[in-house]
């Protein structure tokens, strides 16, 4: 569960996002069959921006954090 509350903190999050990036740009930088490369990359990106894990079920975590009332 380590690794799910490091997924749902924003140090987490960013690092999604980083590595959705980093994913996409090298598909869409080595272009041809890479573009699929650069397709994954943005399901990190989402999940990222839009606070979800999709690891997190297989780790018997909520999809979704909890709010935590703000």
């Amino acid at each position: 569960m380590t690794f799910v509350r490091f997924m749902e903190s924003v140090s987490g999050r960013s690092l999604r996002v980083a590595v959705g990036l980093v994913l996409f740009v090298v598909g869409a930088v080595l272009g041809g069959p890479w573009w699929v490369l650069a397709a994954v990359g943005l399901v990190p990106i989402a999940a990222g921006v839009f606070n979800f894990c999709l690891l997190a079920p297989f780790l018997g975590a909520p999809l979704r954090p909890h709010s935590s009332g703000a």
